[in-house]
């Protein structure tokens, strides 16, 4: 029997835990497997349909989903109305530079166009065998079901899904499926069906993000993204601030810029898309989501947010603290509200509701997270002072009351769960960066695991809503940009979490699950006695190229796992910022590599204390000497990457050249020092920093 901190949100796919994946050294399910449940076996294999394939969202999913089934020999169909401009002919150049033309030209092949009526199907649809519709057709609710009446009529037993922008299943008579934008590449499927199908699994089988949600007007990325816009729509209307200025300040505040969002995805139809939404909600909720005149008169227009020669280089709009503070409370009070219902409505896991506004609507923080930050008494004020700005507001969906379980380990472990089966443990991370939320949660996954006695531990991604480790949040290093102690303090308090993993359990494995483990994550898992990856992962520390410094003791303690033989490899792969392939590591940085079933029984057997062909690697606690210093790597391509290199080189020098618990104050010191200074502020970070928070 598996224990745990909180639900794992496998299981809100009915896929088990991540102890069971570990315990039977396999995944739950299979991409071919599922790909037979779906379109049946290989000498009956269906194809797939999507209506309205011309459109943004159609295009983009029939690239994604062909891309993902053509290896299975699924033919995908894209069916559209005649006289549509071709919405999937210039994806092609995109598919090139992320496939190249060989792998580009064959799922092009594999896309089957046809054109119909509306009213009826084309005759020759019938010798493709249609399983699953995908439909992205417009969003009038009689022509959607319609739609699918001539396919149940055509095709009895076919799978149908909606990509619909806001009507429920129940309102459709059909399952949902409501994927993000970019709609190419974006994995993330709001899923929507009376129990987990066959569907949603092979989703997920096939690498998507799928997570289901309730049956409710609306989604839970429409309630934050168009909530977000119609709240710097409200301000515009208080102040007449421009909306590219509230797009920077909603920026600062909370990640997104939802106006020139609503450009880029194209206005004429995201206009009218939000305030569809918007519409609806307005009508079950009431004035907390009713639309604005400048909504209402864009729905019709399709006008640009962002018009030409808008002056936005000649003119500024600043702010003081008490604008700033007005304006938090316009933006923020509106969304904590939101919150509210959302939570009151149980529309989801609380992890899939904050990782939603993550992946989904680009909040800096997940929309729970920024609560949990503030608290539950705070968060009441925040929204009882929106209504006194917008006192229609808070003449219905407020629930404050669902605060008060703020304590509970759902709202406390959004971002790291851990589960046991009474000897082995298995921690997961759902965030695909490192930040001060996850710090905090990893350990108090320690404690708990700790708590329950548990001494062998594995650590991973969650399986779901992380598919990568890339390393650290960024956004967490700009106060250190200001202030050197800020950067120490991060690199000494996440540094102190790392080492737990090697000092208080009697074993740690660290596994790579996803298709890469980068930076800080790396550095994490390195803190565990073994680590192992499946062939397939990439592995790097790209901080030279950034630039910053590896903060997780990336310069010291590789160096105290490997023989001085693998030494120069190291110093390389620090100042190069060159990734590589896991199985290209072995020996060096990581433990064991090889085929997933392989490498996850391995990490089990590890974990549980089985014999395996894998020797641990002893931590040397003492000074190294001699680390080398002439090392070929690719000429630096700026000053800064020149500079960060000495940097980089003189903390591996300075934080190998002492004893073991010496060493994480003095890279820490050697990171805040940095952050601060020249090179960091002219890079990427900086640059960043200055166009999110100097405004």
């Amino acid at each position: 029997m598996t224990k745990s901190i909180r639900q794992s949100t496998l299981e809100t796919l009915g896929l088990g835990s991540a102890v069971d994946i570990f315990r039977n050294g396999k995944l739950p399910v299979d991409a071919n497997d599922m790909v037979d449940q779906v379109f049946g076996k290989a000498n009956d294999r269906g194809s797939l349909v999507i209506s309205g394939a011309n459109g943004i969202v159609g295009a983009g999913k029939m690239m994604q989903l062909t891309a993902k089934l053509e290896p299975f020999d699924v033919r995908s169909i894209s069916l559209s109305r005649p006289r549509t401009a071709d919405g999937i002919g210039p994806h092609y150049p995109g598919l090139v530079d992320a496939v190249g033309k060989e792998r580009a030209d064959r799922i092009m092949g594999n896309i089957i166009r046809m054109t119909y009526d509306g009213k009826s199907l084309p005759a020759d649809l019938k010798r493709w065998n249609p399983r699953f519709l995908l439909e992205s057709i417009p969003e009038l609710l009689d022509i959607k079901k319609a739609h699918y009446k001539i396919f149940r009529d055509a095709f009895p037993g076919i799978e149908i899904r909606s990509v619909t922008s806001g009507f429920p299943s129940t309102e459709l008579g059909v399952g949902v499926a409501h994927p993000a934008f970019p709609h190419q590449i974006n994995k993330v499927w709001e899923i929507v069906e009376k129990e987990t199908s066959p569907v949603t699994q092979l989703l997920w089988a096939l690498g998507l993000v799928p997570i289901p949600v309730s049956d409710d007007w609306s989604f839970v990325l429409d309630v934050m993204f168009c909530g977000v816009t119609l709240a710097g729509l409200r301000y515009h209307r208080a102040t007449n601030m421009p909306f590219w200025k509230i797009d920077k300040f909603v920026r600062k505040f909370v990640g997104p810029n939802p106006f020139r969002a609503h450009d880029v995805i194209g206005a004429d139809g995201a206009n009218f898309l939000t305030w569809s939404c918007l519409h609806h909600l307005s009508q079950k909720y009431g004035a907390l989501f009713k639309p604005t005149p400048e909504l209402d008169e864009r729905r019709v227009t399709g006008q640009n947010w962002y018009p030409l020669n808008h002056f936005r280089p000649l003119v500024n709009w600043p702010m003081n603290g008490d604008d700033e503070r007005e304006f938090a409370g316009w933006i923020q009070g509106a969304l904590f509200q939101m919150a509210s219902l959302m939570l009151h409505e149980q529309r989801g896991h609380l992890s899939h509701i904050n990782a939603i506004g993550e992946l989904r609507a680009q909040f800096r923080r997940g929309l729970l997270a920024m609560i949990r930050g503030i608290g539950a008494e705070t968060t009441i004020k925040t929204v009882e002072a929106y209504h006194q700005l917008h006192g229609e507001a808070a003449k219905g969906a407020w629930h404050p009351e669902v605060f008060e379980q703020i304590e509970s380990p759902e709202w406390q472990q959004l971002y790291v769960n851990a589960e046991h089966d009474g000897n082995v443990g298995v921690i997961t991370i759902s965030r695909e960066t490192y930040n001060y939320d996850v710090d905090a949660e990893l350990n108090r996954a320690i404690d708990w695991l700790k708590n329950e006695n548990i001494s062998r531990v594995i650590m991973t991604g969650d399986f779901h809503l992380a598919t990568q480790m890339v390393g650290a949040d960024t956004s967490e290093f700009y106060a250190a940009l200001e202030d050197p102690e800020a950067g120490r303090r991060l690199a000494s308090d996440w540094s102190a979490t790392a080492r737990r993993l090697n000092d208080e359990f009697q074993v740690s494995v660290g596994y790579v699950g996803g298709k890469r483990c980068l930076g800080g994550f790396l550095e994490l898992l390195m803190h565990c006695h073994y680590v192992v990856a499946h062939d397939g992962a990439v592995l790097g520390m790209p901080e030279v190229t950034l630039p910053v410094l590896p903060g997780m003791e990336g310069c010291h303690w590789p160096f105290r796992k490997a023989d001085r033989s693998h030494w120069p490899k190291l110093v390389a792969m620090l100042l190069s910022g060159t990734p590589l392939k896991a199985n290209e590591a072995v020996g060096w940085l990581i433990d064991y590599s090889g085929p997933r079933q392989d490498s996850l029984a391995t990490a089990w057997k590890l974990a549980v204390g089985e014999v395996t062909n894998v020797t641990a690697r002893p931590l040397n606690e003492g000074p190294l000497q001699d680390i080398p210093t002439n090392v070929s790597v690719p000429t630096a391509g700026s000053p800064a990457m020149e500079a960060t290199r000495e940097t980089i080189m003189a903390t591996i020098q300075d934080s190998c050249g002492v004893v073991l618990p010496e060493a994480l104050e003095v890279q820490a010191r050697h990171c805040g020092d940095f952050l601060a200074s020249p090179p960091c502020k002219k890079g990427a970070i900086g640059a960043e920093y200055a166009r999110t928070m100097k405004v």
